[in-house]
């Protein structure tokens, strides 16, 4: 998160309300949520979560150029 300067701040409002939040379709145990990085930004931020581990574990965080203006 640091290298892509991606903040806490944003990674837990995606995780919180997500645009959009799909299973992943190797590994039943993470889910991926996604979200625009800003208001005044089309990029969208992808973040994997491992939603069986208690709590909650970020397994990758990073900006989903395929999901840009999408959401």
């Amino acid at each position: 998160m640091r290298r892509r300067l991606i903040s806490a701040e944003s990674v837990e409002a995606v995780v919180d309300a997500p645009g959009l939040r799909v299973p992943d379709r190797n590994d039943p145990t993470i889910e991926r949520f996604f979200g625009r990085y800003s208001l005044d930004d089309d990029r969208v931020l992808r973040v994997a979560v491992n939603t069986t581990a208690s709590p909650w574990r970020i397994v990758t965080v990073f900006f989903d150029h395929r999901m840009r203006g999408r959401l």
